[in-house]
């Protein structure tokens, strides 16, 4: 196994997670009938030379983002109020107008474009999955269909010119090609523009054990350090860094050409110094983890068998990625779980992938009055507590389970 950012070879595991399904292959009944849900290999290695943390084993992005893919950003009112605060700060902050281009890579739904273009700045959207693009153009986002490379970008800036602004959210994980994919940035950008990318930090998720968030999708977790190689590698560099409080803890990284006038900011400096003196330059920092991820386990597997014992009700809401790699990772299935609660209408109806749990919507949630409910995207928590707060105070009891069992409210 060789590196997927500096092509040296992989020896050090940081977890192995076992043969899990695909995070986003919901299963219709039929199909789960049929036998036709199918495990992979998940395992994340350490490259002890570069630093990038990466799964061994990745499978075809066309594999994971086809045509059906579920995930739709704007299902989260949080996720949109996130992307309207991001877009009224850049185009504020970088003089954004109707002169300009605004991109996004992984535009998803149009839940971050739109905002830009209700405020009269032409933008466009690249991105790869049908179904959810398709979403994007029926609400008026300039959408192309594409996985972006250095190739694709080339051949987009030819034909809508170079952009002034291009956001990546939560995209760079998803990309078995970092080298590659963060070169089609320098083809896009005017010489003064700035890319954006947001992304989990790494720091969080070895301080707070957030194996969840590790999934076949997500082909590298990452740090500022390894993103300012691969930037480097493409002639970009970074000039600042927000922290973010999304997805339990992220970075957004600012970059520009290497030759652009954009200063350093005082928050690169800072998050490179919480890095070092974290030790995630020092390979043998990662050898921790996995032994806090078997523990975890342990204890999210007796929490579930003690409310079974118990004769309590278990349902769950949220039927997203990292729920469903706690659930396999745990061993927990619909014998244990009645069912899982999603606003999302493509995935009502259908199993999680594994686990088998039917998705239902938050009605029927409602109507179930289970006695405990498992939030499992624990990174917005607090606005799904708010949306089940009829369910609370008729007493059914709302949990987290990472990094341990806790009971909100």
């Amino acid at each position: 196994m060789s590196c997927r950012l500096c092509g040296a070879r992989l020896s050090r595991c940081l977890v192995d997670l076992g043969a899990t399904p695909l995070a986003n292959a919901y299963l219709t009944p039929e199909q789960a009938a049929a036998g036709a849900d199918r495990a992979y290999p998940l395992r994340v290695m350490v490259c002890d030379h570069c630093l990038l943390v990466q799964v061994a084993e990745s499978l075809p992005p066309d594999a994971i983002f086809a045509a059906d893919y579920a995930y739709f950003s704007s299902f989260s009112a949080s996720w949109v109020a996130h992307a309207r605060r991001y877009a009224e700060a850049m185009t504020e902050r970088f003089g954004l107008g109707p002169q300009s281009l605004v991109a996004e890579v992984a535009s998803n739904d149009g839940y971050l474009l739109q905002h830009f273009r209700a405020a009269g700045i032409p933008v466009l959207g690249i991105e790869p999955a049908a179904g959810v693009a398709a979403s994007a153009r029926r609400i008026g986002v300039r959408t192309e269909q594409m996985f972006f490379a250095a190739d694709t970008a080339a051949g987009l800036a030819a034909r809508y010119g170079r952009a002034d602004l291009i956001a990546a959210n939560n995209v760079l994980a998803h990309v078995p090609d970092l080298a590659g994919f963060v070169a089609g940035f320098t083809a896009m950008l005017r010489p003064e523009g700035v890319a954006t990318f947001e992304f989990p930090h790494l720091l969080r998720l070895l301080q707070l054990v957030q194996f969840d968030t590790i999934y076949h999708e997500h082909f590298s977790y990452l740090s500022l350090l390894v993103v300012e190689q691969a930037l480097r590698g493409a002639g970009l560099r970074a000039f600042d860094v927000e922290r973010l409080p999304t997805h339990g803890g992220s970075l957004r990284v600012f970059a520009c050409h290497t030759a652009a006038s954009h200063a350093p900011r005082p928050g690169l400096h800072q998050v490179r110094a919480d890095e070092a003196a974290a030790g995630l330059d020092r390979p043998e920092t990662y050898n921790d983890f996995a032994p806090e991820v078997a523990r975890i386990c342990q204890s999210v597997r007796n929490f579930v068998t003690e409310q079974g014992r118990r004769g309590r009700v278990l349902a769950a809401y949220g039927a997203a990625a990292k729920g469903n790699t706690l659930l396999n990772t745990c061993g927990i299935t619909a014998r244990d779980v009645i069912c899982v609660a999603d606003r999302n209408p493509a995935k009502q109806g259908k199993l999680l992938p594994g686990s088998h749990i039917p998705v239902v919507s938050p009605e029927a949630l409602a109507n179930a009055r289970p006695a405990d409910v498992l939030v499992l995207p624990w990174n917005i928590a607090d606005e799904i507590a708010a949306e089940l707060a009829p369910l609370h105070a008729a007493g059914t009891r709302l949990w987290v389970l990472v990094p341990e069992p806790r009971m909100l409210g």
